[in-house]
Order: structure tokens, then C-alpha cells, then sequence
């Protein structure tokens, strides 16, 4: 396939580097195969003690030069990475979608990410600012500043192998700090690829090796990062048990946790929608990635006057969705990551008929020819009632759960009635209920939407959730400040010295 020789992928890969350099490891072999077909891409050797060690060294060395790079300078690198990432779109699209599953749209939908975030960061390189505050002394000026931070620590997960990692790799380089990245041990091949991307952009702006580097590896690597006093930031993206892991781990050293972690997100159908467009938002939400986005739609909350007529057009819909290879553009749906991922897709479905769900549209594994990984599942929907568990917890498979309500007041409780504080999103054409749902009494997650649907952020807006979901902001507005140290200044520019307060000290 083109695309893994556009970034140099072999049969066996290092699975270490410092940005522009390999290291050899004695770390275990990891496989990836293609959720697609099932067969073997390519081995990664995972990093070791020693490796990890050499990365810290070079990446802490690394840091003491860039942050002393002007942010516009800075700046200029990552934007001639986002031209990288142009002219690779399509081979790095094709590779998130083969090792990843994800459709081919999807896969360069994610890139495009990539290279709107390096569109930001420039943008924002020449625009680091601190406020001026006035001094209650006289003589004195007070203002405040940011300075780079450090070694950022990026864990990511496999459902956006490549794009998470941009979000925070671009701003923190701006920022002036340095990047340490554990790309998940599923889709390591993707890592790769971007660090072949960047390489050449580093070396033809004599940037410090160590300024972006990665480490492959399973969970022993996250907790090395997590444990480790040299990184002030740890970016994790992934299942809310991993991030209480991380958190925990960082806290106890008086660390920076940035958590994105799980959602449980859901549309309410007002009365009012235009049931058209709803359906549209729906359906994309729930299936898209096959149901593995932490935004995806797995709740909808329907008004009891336009239940069964949405529950119609939904059943209809999901009728003319094609599964198959995702790398055919005619697909909506590819598979699921991996036979782990199929287990818990058909646990869910069991737990949810045992508790009283009703499947209106039945679920399954699929088999036959373009089945062959044994990956490919099918999208389904239940009637169900918010309160059972199976609905409380997130499960990264095309599972939608449908509920009914009477009142605006109820479908807010309702939707505000799980343990993850994502994505959220209201259908309707009424602007009292629009507003009650974005108001300090509507839905209770990090992004609440107005007819769309809750999956597909832009990169402009900050990019997280409440509860359990973490609270951390990735990506646009001032996220970057979580990539600084805020440092306050007073000037004191004449002959006296009065204390704050008026407090008198006299000698």
C-alpha cells in the first residue's frame, strides 16, 4: 500500500525517537493489524527503561534551547508542518483509516484537524499576551506573563490516532515547551508516520532534537509519564479509569493533569426540531467512527408527542447504512478497533436486554466475505430508560439508547443525569428552550450545542467536558494558557518602598 511507503513503514519499526533521531530499544514487540482485514501492517518495538531515559535527557536539553526560540519563530516551524501535513493528506488519511477503522472521510477529516490546528497555533504564536493591572502604590506598574512550561506529556487513544496529539503538540510548541508522546499501543503506525512527516521540517530549521518526541509502548509507559517530576503536564486522552489513574498519579507529585476523558452524550428532540435535520445529527453522532468517538451520540431524548414518528425515520435511516471497508468511500461504517472492542459491543447488548432494554433495531456481529477480521458489527438501537447502569456507563460501540420525555425541564435532568459531562446538544426551533438548555440551569457538559448534533468540534472553541469527563480544554480559544507558567510582575520605578496594604515597616 502507498501509504505506508510514503512514511517509511517496514515490517518492524523503532518505536522511539527524539524528533529527528531513532533509538533502539529492547522493549516488547507490538503487532498492529488492520481492523479492516485483519492482517498484520506491522511491528513496533515498544520502548525501555533505557530508551525512555534517553528521550527525558534529550527532551529536557531540547527545552532549554526552544524556549528561548522567539514564539513567532516558533511559530513558522509549525506552520511549515501544517504545509506537511497538506501535501500528505491523503496517504495519512488512508493510514488512520487502515489501521484506525474509521472511514475514509473521517480519516481526512482528522488530518485536515491536524493542519487546521497548526493554522491556529501560527496565528496564535504572535498573540502570547498577559494583562497590565493597575498598583494601589504609586510608582509601581504590575502586569502578568507567560512562560513556556516544559516537557509536556501527550497520552492519546486510538479513536483519533493522530489529531488529539496536534491539538496539544501544536500549542505547546508555540508556547515554547517540548513534547513527550505515548500514542496508544493500537494505533502506533500512525505516530510513526507523523513523526516521518515532521523530521524533515525540523532538521531544515535546526530545531533541537528532542522537541517532539514519542514512545511507544502499553500502559507501563503512561506510568512512567504519569510518575515522572521532569514533565509538568500530563495531556491524557482516553477512558475515565485511565485518566483517574493518571490524575492520581500526577497529583501526588503536585503535577498538571490536562484529563479529556470519557462522554455519555445526549440530543434531546424537542417538539419543536425540524425532524429532517435531527435525523441527520442522530445518525452521524451514533454511528460515525462506528460509535468509538468520546462525543458520539449514545443518548436520545425524544418528546413523547414526536416519539414514535422520529423512532419511524430513525429505524428507516439506519435501514440504508453500508458498513463495510472503510477505505470505500460508498461506506458509511467501518469496524470497530479490535476483538476486544467486539466483546464489549456484545456485553453491552445482553446487559441492556437483561436490565429491560427493547432493541428496535437488532445488533450483530457481521461475517461473510469483507467481514473477514471478524471487526465489522452493526449499529443498533434500544429503547431503554436512563436509569439502567449499561445506560450510565459509556461503551465505545454504535449502541443509541431512546428515551421519552414531557416537560423541558425533564429532558435536561435527564441528560444531565450520567456521570460524564462531555458533548450535549438540543433540536429545536423554539428560542425559549434553546436558551434554557445553554443557560446555567440547561446541560451541564463542557459543549452544548443548538441544531447540531454533539460530535464534529471545531478546533476554534476550547475542547472538553465536566464530571467525569475531566475538565480539561484542549485545542482552541485559551486553552493554550494549561501549556504556560503564569508569572506575575510588579515594577516598583521610584525612590520609596511602600508596602501593599498600606502596611508601615519603618527602620
Amino acid at each position: 500500500m502507498k501509504f505506508l511507503k510514503t512514511f517509511k513503514i517496514q515490517a518492524n519499526n523503532n518505536g522511539v525517537s527524539t524528533g529527528q533521531t531513532w533509538i533502539k530499544s529492547k522493549g516488547e514487540k507490538i503487532n498492529s493489524y488492520s481492523p479492516v482485514n485483519g492482517k498484520l501492517i506491522a511491528s513496533v518495538t515498544a520502548a525501555d527503561v533505557n530508551s525512555y531515559e534517553a528521550v527525558m535527557k534529550k527532551a529536557q536539553s531540547a527545552f532549554n534551547e526552544w524556549r528561548s526560540w522567539p514564539a513567532p519563530k516558533r511559530g513558522e516551524v509549525v506552520r511549515q508542518i501544517g504545509e506537511e501535513l497538506r501535501k500528505n493528506k491523503t496517504d495519512l488519511g488512508q493510514l488512520v483509516s487502515y489501521e484506525m477503522g474509521k472511514s475514509l472521510q473521517e480519516g481526512l477529516g482528522e488530518v485536515q484537524e491536524m493542519i487546521d490546528i497548526c493554522d491556529f497555533a501560527v496565528g496564535l504564536s504572535r498573540q502570547l499576551h498577559g494583562l497590565t493591572m493597575h498598583s494601589e502604590r504609586p510608582g509601581h506598574r504590575m502586569y502578568e506573563q507567560y512562560h513556556p512550561l516544559g516537557i509536556v506529556g501527550i497520552i492519546s487513544a486510538f479513536n483519533f490516532p493522530v489529531a488529539v496529539w496536534s491539538w496539544n503538540a501544536a500549542l505547546a510548541w508555540v508556547c515554547g515547551d517540548v513534547c513527550v508522546w505515548k500514542p496508544s499501543e493500537k494505533t502506533p503506525l500512525c505516530a510513526i508516520a507523523c513523526q516521518n512527516i515532521i523530521q524533515p521540517v525540523f532538521k531544515k530549521n535546526n530545531v533541537p532534537d528532542g522537541v517532539s518526541n514519542i514512545i511507544i509502548g502499553g500502559r507501563n509507559v503512561g506510568e512512567w509519564m504519569s510518575n515522572d517530576g521532569r514533565i509538568p503536564l500530563m495531556s491524557a486522552t482516553g477512558s475515565t479509569r485511565m485518566g483517574k489513574a493518571v490524575g492520581a498519579a500526577v497529583g501526588q507529585r503536585l503535577g498538571r493533569s490536562l484529563l479529556e476523558l470519557g462522554g455519555n452524550n445526549a440530543i434531546i428532540i424537542t417538539e419543536n426540531a425540524d425532524l429532517d435535520m435531527a435525523l441527520i445529527g442522530a445518525t452521524f453522532g451514533a454511528v460515525g467512527t462506528a460509535g468509538q468517538r468520546c462525543t458520539s451520540t449514545r443518548r436520545l431524548i425524544i418528546h413523547e408527542k414526536i416519539y414514535n414518528k422520529f423512532k419511524e425515520k430513525l429505524v428507516n435511516a439506519y435501514g440504508q447504512i453500508k458498513i463495510g471497508n472503510p477505505l470505500n468511500e460508498k461506506n458509511h461504517v467501518g469496524p470497530v478497533i479490535d476483538k476486544d472492542a467486539v466483546k464489549m459491543y456484545l456485553d453491552a447488548i445482553e446487559k441492556c436486554k437483561e436490565e429491560g432494554g427493547k432493541f428496535i433495531v437488532e445488533g450483530g456481529v457481521l461475517k461473510g466475505k469483507g467481514f473477514e477480521s471478524g471487526c465489522y458489527v452493526k449499529p443498533c438501537i434500544a429503547e431503554a430508560k436512563n436509569s439502567y447502569s449499561i445506560v450510565q456507563n459509556e461503551t465505545f460501540a454504535p449502541i443509541l439508547y431512546l428515551m421519552k420525555y414531557k416537560t423541558t425541564d425533564e429532558a435536561i435532568a435527564i441528560q444531565n443525569g450520567v456521570p460524564q459531562g462531555l458533548s450535549s446538544a438540543i433540536m429545536t426551533n423554539n428560542m425559549r428552550q434553546a436558551e434554557q438548555f445553554l443557560s446555567y440551569a440547561g446541560s451541564d457538559c463542557g459543549i452544548a450545542n443548538v441544531n447540531i448534533g454533539t460530535s464534529g468540534a471545531e478546533i476554534g472553541g476550547a475542547f472538553g467536558g465536566e464530571k467525569e469527563t475531566g475538565g480539561g480544554r484542549e485545542s482552541g480559544s485559551d486553552a493554550w494558557k494549561v501549556y504556560m507558567r503564569r508569572q506575575t510582575n510588579t515594577i516598583n520605578y521610584t525612590d520609596k518602598l511602600p508596602l501593599a496594604q498600606g502596611i508601615k515597616f519603618n527602620l
